[in-house]
């Protein structure tokens, strides 16, 4: 599938000095280089890159890093690959992860369609966490928002049979069509009886987009749906 329209802006940012020695000196450790996969003959070993066969969880955007890391520190029996374009970002997070002496986690720099659809096998996912995306607040650019159906297909490819997918925003109106895109897929179910939203995950650190949406006086909306 030809994409054009990407549901992100790469954005500058200040890299830090401590954010790009991670980069240069953590990424052999913690990082993913795609390049053999690029074509998408040969998808990613991630048993023989994380070492071992375990459930495995995959963030989507995952910002500066904390909310991976946490969950990392607290459960060392999964696996945790993260995919987030900005470089500070990722920076940060091979540093928390040095810190804490993770040895669970890895990081991928790329745009996450073309992870998905390119670098991941089928059923390789147990979990996809995709938090706080751009909700690309004006109409002209709703056609940037990641939740569409082609996204919502190559989500359900990568994740393995019972495997559960989790949204959350703190935009309303990207909530519902959240809640539409993924109501209308084949693929999933939704885990709340009688559909609708799901109670916040208790295993979600607050995000700073999170914190941020709550000093505005914002709702938050979670989604939970299971990989038929």
């Amino acid at each position: 599938m030809k994409r054009t329209i990407r549901s992100f802006v790469i954005r500058g940012g200040r890299m830090t000095d401590a954010q790009q020695r991670a980069l240069e000196n953590l990424w052999p450790r913690y990082g993913i280089d795609t390049d053999t996969s690029a074509d998408g003959s040969t998808a990613l070993d991630l048993d023989a890159i994380f070492g071992r066969h375990a459930p495995r969880t995959l963030e989507i955007g995952f910002g500066n890093g904390d909310h991976l890391a946490s969950l990392a520190a607290r459960h060392p029996e999964r696996d945790y690959l993260g995919i987030e374009v900005h470089r500070p970002g990722v920076g940060r997070l091979l540093l928390s992860c040095e810190a804490q002496g993770s040895r669970n986690v890895r990081a991928i720099c790329r745009d996450a369609i073309e992870v998905l659809e390119q670098c991941l096998a089928p059923a390789s996912i147990d979990e996809v966490l995709l938090l706080f995306p751009d909700p690309w607040h004006k109409k002209r650019h709703h056609k940037r928002r990641i939740v569409q159906p082609p996204f919502v297909a190559a989500v359900a490819r990568v994740l393995a049979c019972g495997g559960v997918f989790r949204l959350a925003t703190d935009w309303e109106p990207y909530a519902m069509q959240m809640l539409e895109v993924l109501d209308a897929s084949a693929e999933f179910d939704n885990l709340v009886p009688g559909g609708g939203f799901a109670p916040r995950d208790p295993e979600r650190a607050a995000t700073r987009f999170e914190r941020r949406g709550e000093r505005l006086g914002h709702g938050v909306w979670d989604l939970a749906y299971r990989r038929r």
